[in-house]
């Protein structure tokens, strides 16, 4: 009788709200019940090969992340791409106020709130240096430099997925159009 109560309840709208998946072979052992939302994604990331070229001066798009923090922030919006695993690759340029730069090619995956560096600028200058590279981590909000935090509720994402096409979210950062002032 449990079993039949539990098949209609899913069939009549529990599937929605319960995420009904699994029936267990056995009504008494509901041992294997899964709720949809518990499963483990079947996310692969993109592969990149090929690293954007450093970049110039004319091509970056300043952006605010804190009054507090001395630092300014900018992104090459040639390097911006959003790729069909849902996440927004982009070079980032951190200057001090004494003029020293940090250049890293890093992206934001929308679904998780993480981020990860794919390559920073070498000792040279004069290209990447992929040997920095680090793994998924989640972001930091209360940070006084979280400029992911900024580009990720400001420009970049929105719904666990990215805010439109890279066209989209480089036009909104020329002119200033943070998610919270977009009307769609």
């Amino acid at each position: 009788m449990k079993a039949i109560v539990l098949a209609l309840t899913c069939l009549a709208g529990g599937a929605i709200l319960a995420g009904c998946s699994h029936m267990p072979a056995n009504p008494k052992d509901d041992s294997t019940f899964q709720y949809l939302l518990d499963r483990k994604s079947e996310w692969a990331e993109n592969k990149v090969e090929t690293l954007p070229p450093l970049p110039h001066e004319q091509d970056l798009i300043a952006f605010d992340v804190s009054q507090n923090t001395p630092l300014k922030f900018s992104i090459d919006a040639k390097s911006l791409s959003v790729g069909s695993d849902g996440v927004v690759r982009y070079t980032v340029v951190i200057t001090s106020p004494s003029g020293a730069h940090n250049v890293n090619y890093e992206g934001i995956r929308c679904e998780t709130y993480d981020w990860r560096l794919y390559a920073g600028l070498n000792a040279d200058h004069d290209g990447w240096d992929r040997t920095v590279a680090n793994d998924w981590m989640r972001i930091e909000n209360g940070n006084l430099n979280a400029y992911q935090a900024s580009l990720y509720q400001d420009y970049f994402c929105a719904n666990k997925a990215p805010t439109g096409t890279a066209k989209w979210i480089v036009d909104n950062l020329r002119h200033h159009r943070i998610a919270t002032s977009l009307v769609r």
